[in-house]
């Protein structure tokens, strides 16, 4: 995703010049119109804005953010200065990067700038929902609670992505681990073998010869199946990151069995909390699927999602055209009905939210015990597959023999 600086006229004949995050500039501009902003120029902003980062600085994580915002609404609800805040914030901050992205919001602010307006500055650092979320407490004056409800939010939030890390991880890392073991045995273990083999007046067994071949191959052409070994990884990855490759990723894994059914849930909760809190916070209905949408983690929820703000816009409900997505269970679809004609639309969100993080758990508890068995015996196969293939003529020249 890009950075992008703009020229707009508003709705009062005003010129406006921004920045903004999207995927292309015609991304930009479509968003910019349904604000009802006329476009006179935009232009890719090269390296990106506010603070600018490379590789060998420090990141700044979603933690870090969290404390700060709730450190931020501490000071605020006990009646410190906003300018003040930051200064006690930038001080007390271990990350230079941190730091120095805290001194120039503070800057900003100083300069005339509204907080939510120096905070857009940093896309990279603060998301849209952040930012949208700190405009809809300066405007209420409630900006020390919703600060602590975004806090609630990343914790949530990264507790959420943590135990979906550790549900995928232990596969892959073993899996990896796996292929490792079993280059190193084609590449060093095999050709001491093959020495003996060559000395012994048997026929080796097919699965045998094959094996053989594979080594061969592998270690005469090392230059070639090493980089391929390690790229072909690096490339899918890189591919999923595309709007082709992520769509087709998104699409596929919310069918795959275990897997698909944990995601659908991560989804919804991520859905259900961030519209509960951006409501909650104030946020007009369309500007809050919108934000939601852009914060979904999946194309197909986030296409769900931006369907049914085009809907409500024609004067939908929320319920109707969530539930001719076929993406959300019907339990979710009714849910919000009921919290639609109750008029307590955000906790219901919220409700749905904490049953879907309990959900999330039993989920990933469930993949673990299937996933851990799997991967045994997956392991066992084929090193024992290997084991058995170099043994094998041995034990048929030992019935030779006898």
């Amino acid at each position: 995703m890009a950075t992008f600086t703009y020229k707009a006229r508003n709705w009062d004949g005003k010129i406006v010049t921004a920045e903004m995050d999207g995927e292309s500039k015609e991304a930009c501009i479509s968003k910019l119109r349904e604000k009802g902003y006329f476009v006179t120029s935009i232009t890719e902003k090269k390296g990106g804005g506010g603070i600018s980062f490379n590789l060998f600085e420090r990141g700044i994580s979603s933690q870090e953010v969290c404390i700060f915002a709730r450190q931020f609404a501490t000071m605020i609800g006990s009646g410190v200065p906003l300018v003040r805040c930051l200064t006690i914030l930038q001080q007390q901050s271990e990350n230079p990067t941190f730091k120095r992205v805290i001194t120039q919001i503070r800057a900003d602010v100083e300069g005339g700038a509204t907080f939510s307006k120096s905070l857009e500055k940093h896309p990279r650092v603060f998301s849209e929902l952040f930012c949208s979320l700190v405009k809809a407490g300066e405007v209420g004056g409630i900006l020390d609670q919703i600060l602590n409800r975004l806090a609630d939010y990343l914790e949530s939030s990264e507790n959420l992505k943590s135990k979906v890390k550790g549900a995928l991880t232990y596969p892959v890392v073993v899996f990896a681990i796996a292929g490792l073991v079993v280059v190193a045995l084609v590449m060093f273990v095999l050709p001491q073998f093959k020495e003996i083999f060559m000395g012994m007046k048997v026929e080796l067994p097919l699965a045998t010869q094959i094996l053989l071949a594979v080594s061969d191959f592998m270690v005469s052409w090392w230059f070639v199946v090493l980089p391929v070994l390690l790229g072909v990884p690096f490339l899918i990855m890189n591919f999923f990151k595309t709007k082709t490759g992520g769509r087709i990723f998104d699409t596929n894994i919310l069918k795959m069995p275990a897997i698909g059914m944990m995601m659908r849930k991560v989804a919804v909760a991520k859905f259900t909390r961030t519209l509960g809190t951006l409501i909650a916070s104030g946020v007009p209905i369309l500007q809050a699927l919108e934000v939601t949408a852009q914060t979904a983690g999946n194309v197909v929820i986030a296409e769900a999602v931006d369907k049914t703000r085009i809907s409500i816009r024609e004067g939908e409900s929320i319920a109707e055209p969530l539930k001719n997505s076929n993406v959300f269970p019907p339990m979710v679809v009714q849910m919000i009905a009921v919290g639609e004609e109750t008029g307590e639309l955000d906790k219901m969100l919220s409700k749905i939210a904490d049953f879907y993080d309990t959900e999330v758990d039993n989920a990933v508890k469930g993949l673990t015990s299937i996933i851990e068995p799997i991967v045994i015996v997956f392991m066992g196969i084929v090193i024992g597959g290997i084991v058995l293939a170099v043994f094998m003529p041995m034990l048929k020249l030992v019935n030779a023999a006898d």
